[in-house]
């Protein structure tokens, strides 16, 4: 696989970190995960569980192996050191100087492994006068100004309902560290890569953050409807809705023919997008008018073949029986040996050749612990000894 041959030591926790490292580990990587004794990641008592085991945690830990150690103490630090001096890659979402007080700063982590990457996922970033604030997801939404151009004009700011700020926080960090590496294939010298919840979430504002930039209004919020394109967003049909995206002239003259709209073409209020933008609400009333008259499938069929961009509102349920979504195998079903049979999230990334695979399921708590140890040289005596003080 791509990343064979690469070991990852694994700090992380919750969300953002342990998604960055879910894609090294569906690479190939062997990602060690460490793991507190007293209950290890805290998803894994969250959301819906499976004889007991967290699907949550199951979803974003897949292909790691899970060893459980007190860093608190001084014999887990040295256990940590070892398993360093062997890594590529080591990965935290500690607060910035968390990493200092235990004893693994840059310099730290240098003199185990000169080459070694280091990559700190935090909520604002390793310096500047929000460091130290503590920060989760939607707190993210909120400072990065994303949240405040979700929602309807005249209604309140909205999150999006996945934790985005993580998880493209954590899709950055696997970038930057995939960057690192080539460039330690070149130079030799290894690298600090840091990602922030709210540097990601401000990164994706994309052309809101530009028109401000030109005209420094804030933009409005505009619900389903595109804050540059109209007609765009959801349209009713006699049973239920479909999403529309003309995206240009192009497209908007594809549509009003598949819709059978030929007199809106030389209509004047309606000639420019930006004429369109103007008398939105008139032109979606229009259009309204003319989808009610027929079912959604009628619809997804007609606009899809006169090449107009459309598509359901699907549920969770049909999402995930969807031709499409099946063939694509965004849903894969792991073999756990605790909870049996485990549907989870299947792999974003394509490779032709060489592709992503389950080689190992969602680990229990500690369950390559000994193995671990016995890998860096401890014998069954030492382990027992460490397992009797709770440093494992």
């Amino acid at each position: 696989m791509q990343l064979s041959g690469l070991r990852v030591v694994d700090l992380t926790r919750i969300l953002s970190g342990p998604f960055c490292s879910m894609f090294l580990a569906d690479m190939g990587a062997e990602v060690i995960k460490i793991e507190d004794p007293d209950g290890g990641d805290p998803i894994r008592q969250q959301g819906e569980a499976r004889n007991g085991f967290s699907l949550y945690f199951a979803s974003f830990n897949r292909n790691k192996r899970s060893i459980t150690l007190d860093l608190r103490s001084a014999e887990g630090k040295d256990i940590l050191r070892d398993l360093l001096r062997g890594a590529d890659v080591v990965l935290n979402n500690y607060r910035p100087g968390v990493m200092d007080k235990m004893g693994f700063g840059r310099e730290a982590l240098r003199a185990l492994k000169p080459d070694i990457i280091s990559c700190h996922v935090t909520g604002y970033g390793l310096d500047g006068p929000y460091r130290d604030r503590p920060s989760f997801d939607f707190i993210a939404q909120a400072m990065s100004g994303f949240m405040s151009v979700n929602g309807v004009d005249g209604g309140p700011p909205m999150r999006a309902a996945p934790p985005v700020s993580d998880l493209v926080a954590g899709a950055y960090a696997a970038m930057g560290i995939l960057a690192a590496l080539v460039r330690r294939n070149r130079t030799g010298e290894g690298e600090e890569v840091a990602t922030a919840l709210t540097d990601s979430m401000t990164s994706m504002l994309a052309f809101l953050a530009t028109n401000y930039f030109a005209t420094g209004r804030q933009p409005l919020r505009t619900g389903n409807d595109h804050a540059l394109v109209s007609p765009y967003g959801l349209f009713e049909a006699e049973d239920g809705e479909i999403a529309v995206a003309p995206s240009n002239d192009s497209f908007y003259a594809r549509l009003i023919d598949a819709l059978g709209l030929d007199d809106l073409r030389s209509r004047p209020e309606y000639r420019t997008n930006a004429a369109r933008f103007e008398q939105r609400a008139a032109i979606n009333a229009e259009i309204n008018a003319r989808t009610r008259t027929q079912s959604v499938a009628h619809w997804i069929e007609m606009l899809n073949a006169a090449g107009v961009p459309c598509g359901r509102v699907l549920g969770l349920g049909e999402v995930f029986e969807d031709p499409q979504t099946k063939h694509q195998q965004m849903k894969i079903t792991i073999a756990h040996p605790q909870a049996g049979p485990l549907d989870v999230l299947g792999f974003p990334i394509k490779f032709s050749d060489d592709p992503c695979r389950i080689h190992r399921p969602p680990p229990m708590l500690g369950a390559d612990t000994d193995a671990l140890l016995s890998e860096l040289g401890r014998d069954a005596a030492t382990i027992a000894a460490l397992r009797a003080k709770g440093v494992v």
